[in-house]
């Protein structure tokens, strides 16, 4: 039988990230032959890996990695079985190591089908679950390029980039910004101008029936109903829109009581509330329109503007 060394052992923990007792035993059912040592692990991951195929990896690591001049950017979630593993040193490392080799892909496909230090990322993350004896794959993967790209990492669980219109000397200030803008809310589209008429009626047709069916249920008990909302989108509100809102507001303090030389100061919040009741589907799903995370009085649009730059991009991975 072959002596099999520290050094020996040491080598395969490196090369395949196995534990020391695991790589000991595979040197030792391969009589020290270490090749034979790696495919006995790699098999053991198949086995394992088709064992646990159908279990839910929704814990993991989000990691990101910018390149060098900072022009492209890549995301992506490892995913796993247990936020134990996810949180793992080793387990994390790798992420890290497998996003740096994402960017140079424009497809999750192509990246699992890429050469990893002679075997594919896609075995490596077989013979990564026979190791850490849990479902292991890639999730989450998107790929964004731009004049300056930054990046925000939540907490290993979302991650998230941003492209803006030109390099400047505070780039990474409002990319990270804006990263961890899209991180927190969430967006599907750079602005309300974007969206479809037709988009825009179905979702509000659909939020309609939610309310009036939940308002039948707050009737049965008593309860407050909600208000059914007319509009969800600033692009739904026309300038007739807008000044009847004024006129309401009007009507509304002159039934109060409310001196008439007060309401120019009055009017226009009454109609800014009124705006922003109005523009949920905004609000949700067109990032510039959002209120800033940092700031809540101003818009996303609005902190833009202060760099002289546009976000020409942004993506989004999470866990789960």
């Amino acid at each position: 039988m072959a002596t099999i060394t520290a050094a020996d052992v040491n080598k395969l923990r490196q090369t395949t990230g196995a534990g020391m007792m695991d790589c000991k035993k595979a040197l030792v059912e391969a009589d020290g032959d270490f090749d034979k040592a790696i495919q006995n692990l790699r098999e053991k991951g198949q086995k394992v890996a088709a064992n646990r195929s159908d279990r839910e990896s929704s814990e993991g690591a989000a990691v990101s990695f910018i390149n060098a001049d900072k022009t492209k950017g890549a995301i992506i979630t490892l995913n796993c079985e247990t936020d134990f593993v996810g949180k793992n040193e080793a387990f994390v490392t790798l992420a890290k190591e497998l996003v740096e080799k994402a960017i140079n892909f424009s497809s999750k496909e192509e990246f699992l089908a890429s050469d990893f230090n002679g075997i594919t990322v896609a075995e490596k993350l077989i013979e990564q679950t026979g190791v850490i004896g849990e479902k292991i794959e890639i999730g989450g993967f998107e790929i964004l390029e731009g004049a300056f790209v930054g990046s925000y990492v939540h907490v290993n669980k979302i991650a998230a980039l941003t492209a803006i219109s030109a390099p400047i000397a505070n780039g990474d200030v409002l990319t990270k910004d804006i990263s961890m803008q899209v991180a927190s809310m969430g967006a599907d589209t750079l602005s309300y101008k974007d969206f479809d008429p037709a988009f825009v009626e179905s979702e509000l047709a659909a939020r309609i029936a939610i309310i009036e069916k939940e308002n039948e249920e707050a009737a049965r008990l008593g309860k407050t109903l909600k208000n059914v909302p007319k509009y969800i989108s600033f692009s739904q509100l026309t300038p007739e829109v807008i000044k009847q809102a004024e006129e309401d507001a009007k009507a509304e303090l002159k039934a109060e009581g409310k001196p008439e030389q007060i309401w120019d100061k009055i009017i226009p919040g009454k109609v800014q509330r009124f705006i922003s009741d109005n523009t949920t589907l905004d609000q949700e799903k067109a990032l510039l329109d959002q209120n800033f995370i940092k700031d809540d009085s101003k818009k996303v649009g609005d902190y833009v503007k202060g760099f002289n730059v546009e976000i020409t991009g942004f993506k989004r991975v999470t866990l789960g």
